[in-house]
């Protein structure tokens, strides 16, 4: 059966997103050129939705990645939906255009197809993307997150971006931008940590009954980034239910936490280099998990997060995520 990256869903502004994205992020000791490739092929084996951003500083690569297979004839550029994502020390208003105008410039692409705030914490504004005081303790900053939304409403009245949204965003969060007076587009989207270990029941409920998309990121589990993860943390691929029901059904582990996901309406991010796994990672669309499978999978859930920010901890809010 042909891939199906194409699938996608409608976003409370009118565009479409494809429900099954290439995620670029990796380690910094990564080579950027892998990002590069791996964008190739991801394209070349029907993707249709590459998810970057500012900080991972791969957007070069990535852009190139890109033009290099709309002028090959692999795609058009109306057939890809690129995301990236504003860093946390441009939120003041007058940065985030800057900010984003950089992404463009670094992609050489016209428009984003989605812009989202990367976090709802705010760090002091700069070029330093990392602030740090002398006892090398990360320096905050407080604009008011409504005021960085209109900014982001008026990138997209300039046509800089088709569709606007956030990232790491609990419900206290987006209800605040939800009730802002004078609101004009709200977002589209929440992209948050989900997968079998957490996997954002109560949160998806209260998005859905705002007709917010939520997209998960490390829907596989992590990537072992030791800045980010425990490594005694469980391998989620390794995980003996997942892996019996795999069996059964004549499927990767991969295949299943990531087809589970897409069967509760989330937007599934999937991170490889290698491209028989980019390959296999698309080859969800001609299956489906019963309901049966669906509840054992269900039962897995522990709220567990991979990502831990440590680095974040002075921040009179953490751990920033509520109940939901």
């Amino acid at each position: 059966m042909a891939l199906k990256g194409d699938s996608y869903v409608l976003l409370n502004d009118g565009n479409k997103m494809p429900v099954v994205g290439f995620g670029t992020y990796a380690p910094q000791e990564v080579p950027k050129s892998l990002a590069e490739e791996g964008v190739k092929v991801a394209l070349e084996v029907g993707y249709r939705h590459i998810d970057c951003a500012l900080i991972y500083g791969n957007e070069v690569e990535v852009g190139r990645a890109i033009r290099e297979k709309i002028a090959d004839g692999t795609v058009k550029r109306e057939d890809v939906f690129y995301t990236s994502k504003l860093w946390s020390t441009f939120h003041t208003p007058d940065q985030v255009r800057t900010a984003l105008e950089k992404s463009l410039k670094d992609l050489q692409l016209d428009y984003i197809d989605l812009y989202i705030i990367h976090s709802p914490i705010e760090l002091k504004p700069g070029n330093d993307l990392f602030p740090t005081d002398e006892n090398g303790k990360l320096i905050y900053h407080n604009t008011d997150i409504r005021d960085t939304w209109k900014a982001l409403e008026a990138c997209k009245d300039a046509g800089l971006v088709k569709s606007i949204g956030v990232s790491n965003f609990n419900k206290r969060q987006i209800e605040l931008i939800l009730s802002m007076p004078g609101l004009k587009y709200k977002p589209v989207c929440n992209q948050v940590e989900c997968h079998i270990y957490l996997n954002q029941g109560k949160l998806q409920e209260f998005l859905k009954s705002q007709d917010i998309v939520l997209v998960g990121y490390s829907v596989l589990g992590s990537s072992r980034d030791e800045k980010w993860i425990d490594p005694n943390s469980p391998v989620l691929l390794e995980d003996p239910v997942l892996k019996e029901i795999a069996e059964k059904l004549g499927r990767t582990t991969a295949q299943l936490a990531m087809r589970y996901l897409l069967q509760r309406g989330v937007v599934v991010l999937a991170k490889s280099y290698t491209p028989a796994r980019i390959k296999q990672n698309l080859q969800i669309s001609d299956f489906q998990l019963s309901e049966e499978d669906m509840k054992t999978l269900d039962g897995l859930n522990k709220n567990m997060r991979y990502i831990q920010t440590p680095q974040w901890q002075d921040h009179p809010k953490y751990p920033f995520h509520d109940e939901y």
